[in-house]
């Protein structure tokens, strides 16, 4: 990367930032497709550690958690099979949890749907704050273990159950992409004392759709997929490296990461990019 300045780096990064897909970048900052892919890559990995270090002991009072569907190589019916279960070949899932008064995501995990995963999800982010909280998930239930194991019962904690409709047929093309009708929801309390005013989902399904916006590795129905799980991570990584730190939220007029109190300015793509130095 030493032959890249930081203001070239900061081109590719702005143009990953916002939703464009690797050969998009290229083509736009006339870097070739394996530069770009190289600094992915180093200045993922960079981003990922800063922020490891930097968020501990966040004062965070009500978090929500759930997780993002996304493929690599190729579906999970697609998947040659010599690489079945292979953790990176077919459905993959992003754990992410964000603070409703920061709207701070302090946390993410890659992983599959399964109890291992969300486990270490969920003790990594037990790990990062300062007091007790209230915690909400949809209705996983393989959550309900991992917080008990994580938080050893000191968290309000409980899970908002969505109840669907009959599911649209895939014979209908008017429907076929459509979601099935949410028909109402339920309130599970698991543990401690939530306030149902605070019982929600709504911050953390709205970052799912930022995260959609953001990267184009998460958008549907395109050929702009990941085909490997460590560049998945790496855009990741780099993705919440600029919502937190860089990116100012429309309703707190400051970033995520300022509102919380782990940074005193907006930073610039270009301190972003430096990350590597």
């Amino acid at each position: 990367m030493n032959r890249l300045s930081t203001k070239q780096r900061a081109q590719i990064v702005a143009a990953l930032v916002e939703g464009n897909s690797i050969r998009a970048t290229s083509r736009m900052t006339g870097a070739a497709k394996g530069t770009v892919l190289k600094l992915l890559a180093d200045l993922g990995k960079a981003c990922a550690e800063y922020q490891d270090k930097t968020f501990h002991n966040l004062n965070c009072k009500r978090v929500q958690v759930d997780e993002v569907w996304s493929f690599c190589y190729a579906k999970g019916r697609n998947v040659p099979e010599k690489y079945e279960d292979q953790f990176g070949f077919g459905d993959v899932w992003t754990f992410t949890a964000i603070c409703a008064d920061t709207k701070l995501v302090p946390c993410w995990k890659i992983g599959r749907r399964t109890a291992e995963h969300a486990a270490e999800f969920i003790n990594n982010l037990a790990g990062r704050l300062a007091h007790r909280i209230q915690l909400t998930s949809d209705g996983y239930r393989k959550y309900v273990d991992a917080v008990e194991n994580s938080f050893s019962g000191n968290v309000d904690y409980a899970m908002l159950v969505k109840m669907y409709g009959s599911e649209n047929s895939n014979k209908n093309p008017d429907t076929k992409y459509s979601p099935a009708e949410c028909t109402g929801t339920r309130v599970a309390k698991i543990n401690g004392e939530p306030d149902p005013k605070y019982i929600s989902t709504s911050y953390v399904e709205r970052n799912n759709l930022t995260m959609r916006m953001s990267m184009r590795r998460f958008t549907r129905l395109t050929n702009a997929f990941s085909k490997k799980v460590e560049n998945l991570s790496h855009a990741v990584s780099l993705h919440f490296m600029y919502y937190n730190f860089a990116r100012i939220h429309q309703t707190l007029r400051v970033t995520p990461a300022m509102e919380a109190g782990v940074s005193d300015h907006v930073w610039s793509v270009e301190e972003i990019a430096s990350l590597l130095n």
